[in-house]
């Protein structure tokens, strides 16, 4: 298993968490600012870009992943189905409830993927981690006890994008530490699956085609340079969540995309948006922002190189059977100082 030092895992969370700032930014000129009401369209050219970019650099030698096969798609699978369904569970549930309901519903995923992690992965986070986990999520409810409205509907729309985003990252990850198609394949062929998805959704929405074809702005060379800016920053944002899943696990790329939403909050006070000062509000954003640092915390600050979350028991356990077949001859003495020598040298970061 490929190992990753501390400095690398974060850097990744970093480049992740500012890819996703920047395409939030991006994206709300295109939708908000040009008045570009189809969100599906535009996901669709982001996986559309994912797929040129990649054959383009494929085509170059700048990168590697294995010819189109059925095999190939066998191996890709279920990850096209579960991005489908996030995308139209997460598009459901917005149009649907309040944006600080959704705030609070959307950091249910850290809990799903926690619970995800530890059954299909077989990684326990410590208590101390899932308290942050728990922090996080209690200071986006307090955050949002000004504005709760029930809408059961919207409820189970956002509840199911929860369960859809943990299982994303959770599949990718073992589809990751797999090493069949590595990243890039993963990427290319993940979106070249989405593609048809996508394009169905469009077709079978009342009047989404039409939002598109009839769409004025088109020959604004100002937007038409945003769109394709926010095409392109679909594919950085892709590889960002596929670099950090690697080199971290599923819930640490889920607890980076909350605190973004959180740093935007701030942001939005700042800049001057439609963010409404309340102090319970702003309680609750403080508790959620500080669970996400001592959640950084304990996650990035062990020292020396490590593998990634979740392999840390098996390389204990073959580091301890290795010794157990080296010194089968020695007095049982030299045996257990040997596993105790070896256990203290395989113990794994994810703490």
């Amino acid at each position: 298993m490929e190992q990753y030092t501390p400095r690398q895992r974060l850097l990744s969370a970093v480049f992740y968490g500012v890819s996703s700032l920047l395409i939030m930014f991006v994206n709300k000129i295109v939708l908000t600012s040009y008045g570009f009401r189809n969100v599906q369209f535009l996901a669709l050219s982001q996986c559309v870009a994912t797929v040129v970019l990649l054959y383009v650099a494929r085509k170059g030698g700048h990168v590697r992943y294995p010819e189109l096969s059925m095999d190939v798609l066998r191996k890709v699978f279920p990850l096209p189905i579960i991005f489908l369904l996030n995308t139209v569970t997460g598009l459901g549930g917005t149009k649907r409830i309040s944006i600080p309901m959704f705030t609070i519903l959307r950091r249910f995923s850290m809990l799903f993927t926690l619970i995800g992690e530890l059954l299909f992965l077989g990684t326990k986070p410590s208590r101390r981690l899932q308290m942050t986990v728990f922090l996080m999520i209690g200071g986006s409810i307090i955050a949002a006890y000004d504005d709760l409205a029930f809408n059961g509907e919207g409820y189970m729309y956002i509840l199911l994008n929860d369960v859809f985003t943990a299982a994303n990252g959770i599949y990718l990850k073992k589809k990751l530490d797999s090493k069949e198609l590595g990243k890039f394949g993963l990427m290319f062929y993940n979106s070249l699956c989405s593609i048809p998805c996508l394009a169905a959704i469009i077709y079978l929405t009342p009047g989404s085609v039409e939002k598109v074809t009839e769409f004025e702005s088109w020959s604004d060379p100002y937007f038409a340079g945003m769109f394709t800016l926010a095409s392109i920053m679909g594919f950085v944002l892709n590889f960002s969540v596929f670099q950090c899943t690697m080199m971290n696990s599923p819930l640490t790329t889920t607890v980076v995309g909350c605190v973004k939403n959180i740093f935007s909050t701030y942001i939005g006070m700042v800049v001057g948006g439609d963010y409404v000062f309340s102090l319970i509000n702003f309680i609750g954003l403080n508790i959620s922002m500080f669970g996400s640092i001592v959640y950084a915390y304990v996650t990035f600050k062990a020292k020396g190189p490590t593998s990634a979350p979740g392999t840390a028991a098996a390389a204990s356990a073959a580091a301890v059977a290795s010794v157990d077949a080296a010194s089968s001859k020695l007095p049982s003495t030299m045996q257990d100082v040997k596993k105790l020598k070896a256990l203290e040298e395989s113990k794994g970061t994810y703490i």
